[in-house]
């Protein structure tokens, strides 16, 4: 790794890592995986004179008489790869707008092969699954679709007898993905199969309280979705983007500077993505614009106490 003398410890050192990983998971002493005990365990050191071997960083539980380490549990388990470089890649992860491609984290972090980088990056992914929203999107919100990947094919377009035919764009190949985005705060993308009213309406419908003044482009699947919600349209075909309503901006700009982004990560970082994959990478971008309020460290710190319970397989990813 190129700089390394700029890098915090805990970027350079595997026991550094495991001890800024403790202090962040535990501020309040070894918590045992196997029974929950808090700050009941001992660290396991090798006595004087023995030839038997010891882990580094194993605790013993004086509740359950079990072993464990700081990465039990978590997505860093049965890894190869120095906690170090974990640590460091998911400040990486999070602090790169558009994201970071597997080889760029193999490159930078000298990691062995692209498999394990690929792997390490969908972990770091699956520990940034958020919760269910405990609370609806309230006050104004957007509510927009695009489509990722894929191409855009040329094709004849039918006319009337004696007229030239012309060609029309359509869609080949493309992911559906509809984001719903409250204005000044979060936002939550889905990939569906196609943009209904049957796929959306569930998705308002647990997003989107009825109280909401919910925002969307001049498509059908938008009128029929809204309900009871207070619902207004901008007429892009028209060449309408923003119009002031009663002191209010009518505008889907916000989740479309959300797909900017989305994109941008899409063709310019990683090129392509697999429909299979389709939720890690949501997953990703959504957290990271939920959390770009705060600083690089700050998410870093919440990413790594989100690590736990999150342990991933890999053949769960193939």
């Amino acid at each position: 790794m190129e700089n390394t003398g700029l890098l915090a410890p805990h970027y350079q050192d595997e026991e550094a890592a495991r001890a800024h990983l403790e202090k962040v998971r535990w501020p309040n002493g070894p918590v045992c995986p196997h029974c929950g005990s808090i700050n009941e365990a001992s660290k396991v050191n090798p006595k004087p004179g023995s030839r038997k071997p010891v882990r580094k960083g194993v605790w013993w539980c004086r509740s359950c008489k079990k072993q464990f380490t700081i990465t039990v549990g978590s997505i860093f388990e049965d890894s190869h790869i120095p906690l170090h470089k974990w640590l460091l890649a998911i400040h990486l992860i999070l602090s790169s707008k558009k994201g970071i491609s597997s080889h760029q984290l193999m490159r930078n972090l000298e990691i062995g092969s692209y498999r394990s980088a690929w792997f390490m990056a969908h972990r770091v992914r699956w520990a940034l699954t958020q919760e269910p929203v405990r609370e609806v999107f309230g006050g104004t919100v957007e509510m927009d679709e695009t489509y990722i990947g894929g191409k855009f094919r040329v094709g004849p377009q039918a006319t009337k007898p004696g007229e030239r035919p012309k060609d029309r764009l359509y869609l080949s190949n493309k992911a559906a993905v509809v984001s719903v985005l409250q204005r000044g705060g979060p936002v939550r993308s889905f990939h569906v199969d196609r943009v209904t009213a049957k796929n959306l309406k569930p998705i308002v419908n647990e997003m989107i309280a009825e109280h909401a003044h919910l925002m969307t482009d001049t498509s059908g699947v938008g009128r029929s979705v809204a309900g009871k919600r207070k619902h207004s349209q901008v007429n892009h075909t028209a060449k309408e983007y923003v119009r002031l309503e009663n002191g209010e901006k009518i505008t889907t700009n916000t989740v479309e500077g959300y797909f900017s982004i989305l994109k941008r990560g899409n063709y310019g970082v990683y090129h392509h993505w697999s429909t299979k994959y389709m939720a890690q990478y949501l997953r990703e971008f959504d957290w990271r614009y939920n959390a770009r309020k705060l600083s690089d460290m700050e998410r870093t710190i919440i990413a790594l106490r989100m690590t736990e319970g999150k342990r991933l397989l890999l053949k769960a990813q193939e």
